[in-house]
């Protein structure tokens, strides 16, 4: 079996304009493709992460809020690296989004931080 890559993620937003604002401009995610889907009703926005990695967005209405605390079982945040943390966080302050302070993993020494979109879905950055 050969499972090289990630080739997709996907979320469920409750506010289609608020995120594709938020992943596109925000975030910097260049839109692939922006489809709306009238037998479901609702809209489909593919983001390139890198050269191998998309983010699908899918607009639907109405749905169930996500399950914060206790966590549940499932997705429990999207993580990104980057080689530059502070500039990070420094350029998210800028555009209005609130991080946690910086940490370092105590068993990787790596550094990392949180910050939410729209929805409250954790994200991660991992210097």
């Amino acid at each position: 079996m050969n499972l090289s890559r990630i080739h997709h993620i996907a979320i469920i937003v409750s506010d289609y304009e608020a995120s594709k604002d938020f992943y596109v401009n925000k975030l910097g995610f260049q839109i692939v493709r922006e489809n709306f889907r009238p037998e479901r009703n609702d809209w489909k926005l593919d983001l390139k992460i890198n050269e191998t990695t998309e983010l699908e967005i899918f607009g639907v209405e109405n749905p169930p809020a996500r399950v914060t605390r206790p966590e549940a079982a499932g997705l429990r945040h999207l993580a990104f690296f980057t080689d530059n943390i502070e500039k990070i966080v420094a350029e998210l302050k800028e555009k209005g989004i609130v991080t946690e302070p910086i940490r370092v993993d105590e068993f990787s020494g790596e550094k990392f931080t949180f910050f939410a979109d729209p929805d409250g879905l954790p994200i991660e950055l991992h210097e």
